[in-house]
């Protein structure tokens, strides 16, 4: 049986060593279509985006070719020993690098949370890199309510005997936003999530970056991004969100929509932050826009 994806380990500018995941590389035709390059949340990894990408690559029609990367301190990737390089631009430059290791010089992307972040970064330091581009769940200003829903849990790094446990206490945390997910789902979402250590489950990620997230003074304004929005100006974009979600709020995507009418939108119903991309009718809107950007 051919493997789903091929695994590299790319080093960053700093030294690091990036986990990589490729999907598609020899699908026919993906060499006439955008590769699509997916960057996931603050703590979360290459694994969220594992459903879509084998979705995307093995199209029978449009196989495209996926690129899912773990920035630093998550997933298979090395951790930082200084924290403070786990920022938006330091990650960043760990997704340029693994571009030009792989030598992709433009692509479509998806970008999750803290993934869309990195991406209006690169819209300023690295335009031509950016072909298409979607924002899951994420804009260039960000709701107080959905960060500090963030911090309550981020605040805590919690272990457990099985994926079963660690899954109902996911849905418990998230479930609210999430009404329609299934158990299976929980446990697919708790897989995605965790790693074993010594017989327990535990987050898949540096504490260090939780920490930074739960210490996050949200009593003062954050920097916005609405400079670097525009710079999407000339890229097909679409922007998912959540209808649940606080994160990406209804008025920050209307003002959204005011600065980029062009831009598509798709409301996800009965979830929230951030919605999961391979459930209902989701991948079918995700591979119609990538088709018509080429």
């Amino acid at each position: 049986m051919t493997a789903l994806y091929l695994e590299h380990r790319i080093p960053s500018p700093d030294g690091l060593t990036l986990y990589v995941r490729d999907y598609g590389s020899d699908a026919p035709g993906a060499d006439d279509r955008m590769t699509v390059v997916c960057l996931a949340g603050l703590t979360r990894n290459s694994r969220d985006f594992h459903p879509l990408a084998v979705m995307l690559s093995t199209d029978p029609e449009t196989p495209r070719r996926v690129i899912t990367i773990d920035t630093r301190g998550r997933g298979g990737s090395d951790w930082d020993s200084d924290a403070s390089r786990y920022t938006v631009p330091h990650e960043a430059g760990d997704v340029i690098a693994v571009l030009a290791a792989l030598r992709i010089a433009r692509a479509a992307f998806i970008g999750t949370s803290r993934g869309g972040l990195i991406l209006h970064v690169l819209a300023a330091v690295q335009p031509q890199l950016l072909g298409a581009v979607i924002l899951n769940d994420v804009g260039p200003a960000i709701g107080m309510e959905g960060l500090r829903h963030i911090q309550s849990y981020l605040g805590r790094r919690p272990s457990f005997a099985s994926l079963e446990e660690a899954a109902g206490a996911l849905k418990r945390v998230h479930g609210p936003a999430f009404p329609t997910l299934t158990d299976a789902d929980w446990l697919e979402f708790a897989d995605a999530t965790l790693k074993k250590t010594s017989g327990r489950y535990e987050p898949d990620h540096d504490p260090a970056i939780a920490s930074g997230m739960a210490t996050l003074d949200l009593s003062q304004p954050l920097p916005e991004l609405w400079e670097q929005f525009d710079l999407f100006a000339g890229n097909p974009l679409m922007t998912i969100r959540g209808a649940n979600s606080v994160l990406l709020t209804e008025e920050i995507l209307a003002r959204m929509r005011a600065r980029n009418p062009q831009m598509q939108t798709l409301l996800v119903a009965d979830q929230g932050h951030a919605p999961l991309l391979h459930i209902g009718g989701t991948p079918a809107a995700i591979r119609a826009f990538l088709n018509g950007a080429a």
